[in-house]
């Protein structure tokens, strides 16, 4: 295959040049390559992008199969320009050892879209108690460990994680919640909880255990990934670690820095996320958090639900947004469209950084590296219309948002797995 003409962001550059694939490799990147009997894309006015990655999503499957499934999570995923994505592991059964791994490697092979990288529990069955079987997962292909969804609340088994993770070169992904402080609720705490009279997660409840896990990493010297953080302390308490040379990393999430809990005010139950999305600070904290680097990578926290568990009254719907057909879009629109992010800065937020944190090939466009691309026409624009997602979630607050950067084509080992 070459793509013509497209604007390649490469190197810390923005460069029209052609694009020469063969094998799943790139094998030349130069202007006026000369037809060879090749496939050929047109991407001029294009930008070509790293293969975007999203290092956390929920693809249900196993035991949730009418939320979502690999087949139909991996349809978002390309729609939305991802040719790598990683599943955590709150399945049924919980993706806690090596046969459950192995079926979602198997199941993603099925479905031939873009490559899933299976998230293995910290412990067994998620409850917190006893350490999942962390080498067996690895062999089966894990690339990490994480008990999202819920903290591992004994902090000697959380130090024991660490370092056997460590040991087996992989990353623990810290979920940071006490669960006593949350207490039952449902949104931020603060003026629009008030207002809406909903019960409020104070900030606290995040922030406690994310200087907990910084604090476990630092006495141990091994790394620690911070999951989708949302306060501004947070933010802050990550900031420090990293200037006393802690091994931490974090991620944030689309909806962390691109709205606030003015929101929830509206009771549509699509608002309804953990952690909760919360006040302007926060919002402006995890912005310059991503701008200076102290954030490392922006994740989607895809959650796909059955409309079911949303069409209920919001203390009782479940906790989620369905993310990975707007992700891209709102980073164009918010960060890009903005003058706030560099196209290189965006592409690493979303390829580069996660490629690194996780050691997975890909995460930059060079000679010799893996032809996984997203070619995107940024000066489109287009309406979320959650109606119309892949993925079988719908559970979007984002409805009759118009977004910049429309995904043409994602290219996965040289093949067109989508295109628009």
């Amino acid at each position: 295959m070459i793509i013509r003409n497209g604007n390649v962001v490469w190197n810390g550059t923005v460069e029209k040049k052609d694009l020469w694939i063969e094998d799943g490799k790139i094998v030349s990147i130069a202007e006026n390559i000369p037809a060879n009997g090749s496939e050929e894309i047109d991407a001029t006015g294009k930008h070509i992008f790293p293969g975007l990655i999203d290092m956390h999503v929920h693809l249900r499957e196993p035991g949730f199969e009418h939320k979502e499934t690999i087949e139909s999570g991996c349809k978002a995923a390309v729609k939305g320009g991802f040719t790598q994505v990683c599943c955590m592991p709150n399945t049924n059964p919980v993706a806690d050892n090596k046969v459950v791994v192995s079926y979602i490697k198997y199941k993603a092979q099925e479905a031939g879209l873009c490559k899933v990288h299976p998230i293995g529990a910290i412990t067994k069955g998620l409850k917190g108690e006893q350490l999942a079987e962390i080498g067996e997962m690895k062999k089966a292909g894990a690339v990490a460990i994480s008990d999202d969804g819920v903290s591992v609340k004994n902090s000697r088994i959380m130090r024991l994680a660490m370092e056997y993770a460590s040991g087996f070169d992989i990353k623990c992904l810290c979920h940071c919640e006490d669960k006593d402080l949350v207490d039952g609720g449902v949104v931020n705490e603060g003026l629009s909880s008030t207002i809406a009279g909903l019960k409020g997660i104070p900030r606290a409840a995040e922030d406690i255990m994310i200087a907990r896990d910084i604090a476990l990493a630092e006495s141990l010297g091994v790394p620690v990934h911070i999951c989708h953080v949302s306060t501004h302390s947070g933010v802050r308490l990550i900031r420090e670690a990293k200037k006393a040379g802690i091994k931490v990393t974090a991620e944030t999430c689309p909806h962390y820095y691109a709205a606030t809990d003015e929101l929830v005010t509206r009771f549509d139950t699509n608002t309804k996320v953990n952690p909760p999305i919360r006040e302007e600070a926060d919002k402006q904290a995890i912005l310059a958090g991503l701008k200076d680097g102290t954030i490392d990578c922006i994740v989607t926290d895809h959650a796909p639900h059955h409309l079911n568990d949303k069409n209920v009254e919001y203390n009782s719907a479940t906790f989620g947004i369905s993310g990975i057909e707007t992700s891209l879009g709102f980073a164009i629109t918010y960060l890009y469209k903005t003058g706030l992010f560099t196209l290189n800065e965006i592409a690493e937020k979303m390829s580069g950084a996660p490629a690194k944190i996780l050691g997975l090939e890909g995460g930059e466009i060079k000679v010799g590296g893996v032809a996984d691309l997203t070619i995107v026409a940024l000066d489109e624009s287009w309406v979320v219309d959650p109606a119309k997602f892949a993925s079988k979630g719908k559970n979007s607050p984002f409805g009759g948002y118009k977004l910049d950067g429309v995904v043409k084509y994602t290219i996965v080992d040289g093949e067109v797995k989508y295109q628009a």
